[in-house]
């Protein structure tokens, strides 16, 4: 029995679902790094450290979507994709949300440096 072959009307509508997937979970990452930012500003560590345990949990499934769809593309056949402006975005939005995870990171480290120095 053969996988039924997309027509180009549904390949698209599965792309955009797949580019719009990667983006709802970027932005939310987005949303608890900022969230984590802020508590850091406040001096609330701990939940810094949460907020950022639940960026990197949606960013990961972000990052799942993409990974599939590359992998799909190498595969080829059905799954082969033309290029996509939605998709490109949704990529960029991804890449994007990684680094200002990371520079959160970074800042609580060196938020929780400047605090053991002045304590100490």
């Amino acid at each position: 029995m053969s996988e039924k072959v997309m027509t180009p009307e549904e390949k698209t509508e599965y792309i955009v679902g797949k580019a719009m997937e990667i983006i709802m979970n970027s932005g939310d990452a987005r949303n608890f790094a900022a969230q984590a930012f802020d508590k850091i500003c406040e001096g609330d560590y701990e939940a810094a450290k949460a907020l950022l345990k639940d960026a990197e949990k949606v960013q990961t499934a972000a990052h799942v979507v993409q990974t599939e769809m590359i992998q799909g593309d190498i595969r080829g056949g059905d799954e082969k994709m033309e290029y996509s402006v939605l998709f490109a975005h949704a990529q960029d939005t991804l890449m994007t949300i990684q680094v200002e995870i990371n520079m959160t990171k970074n800042f609580l480290k060196y938020a929780q440096a400047i605090d053991a120095k002045l304590k100490g």
